[in-house]
């Protein structure tokens, strides 16, 4: 049999483990810099949609709770361009509305519903009930009960430190709301937090900037019925 010394081309490439290593990594890595690099440089993907505000000090602590609780096990935030998801969630999910998020909360796990345009879709009483006990407006729902969240409240003294990371990440936060995120949310529970950051998911883009078949009413008026049977 012959040695690797007397091997050519391929022939020495697919008998050494070392080399096909050292190869599929670069091969790999430069074509995902190809893909990704672009990304930073489009203004699609890195500047804010019209409209997008940064999450008041409030909204940020309830992000926090919905990571923490570990909501996003089971719900995703991004709805596909697919007539399925549109017709049922809404307008697809753009680059442009998650600028703010750090992180994002893509995911592809569904247990529950897409989350992304939930906000504006129930009232805060309606929400009230469901993290209380989800049964209780939706009986066929499988979702675990968050009374407690009712009961806790928000750690106001870490907001501000919060804030000013996500101001270095982009969000831009001025030093006068910074130092009145304390107030914002002293004495508020850990589900009011919760609240405030599920009202304002995906309501950035305004009803006139949707897509025809996406803000149909009829799309919009069986959309919540369809949530409600996976919740």
């Amino acid at each position: 049999m012959a040695s690797n010394e007397h091997l050519s081309g391929h022939a020495r490439i697919e008998t050494s483990n070392f080399l096909m290593i050292v190869l599929i990594t670069l091969v790999v890595a430069v074509g995902g810099l190809v893909e990704i690099v672009p990304l930073f440089f489009q203004k699609s993907t890195t500047q804010p949609i019209e409209g997008l505000k940064p999450y008041t000090a409030l909204q940020v602590a309830g992000r926090d709770v919905y990571v923490k609780e570990g909501c996003y096990n089971c719900h995703s935030q991004m709805i596909r361009p697919f007539q399925a998801e549109t017709l049922r969630y809404g307008p697809y999910s753009v680059a442009g509305e998650y600028v703010y998020d750090h992180p994002f909360q893509w995911g592809s796990k569904r247990t529950g519903p897409d989350l992304h345009r939930v906000g504006g879709r129930y009232s805060d009483e309606w929400h009230r009930a469901h993290l209380n006990n989800p049964r209780d407006v939706v009986p066929e729902s499988n979702m675990p009960a968050y009374p407690w969240l009712a009961e806790k409240t928000v750690d106001a003294d870490g907001i501000p430190a919060r804030m000013k990371a996500l101001r270095t990440l982009g969000a831009p936060y001025s030093n006068e709301e910074i130092a009145k995120s304390v107030e914002e949310v002293k004495g508020k529970t850990e589900q009011d937090a919760v609240i405030a950051y599920l009202q304002v998911l995906g309501t950035a883009r305004s009803a006139a900037k949707l897509a025809p078949a996406a803000a149909a009413p009829a799309a919009e008026a069986a959309a919540p019925a369809a949530d409600g049977k996976t919740q």
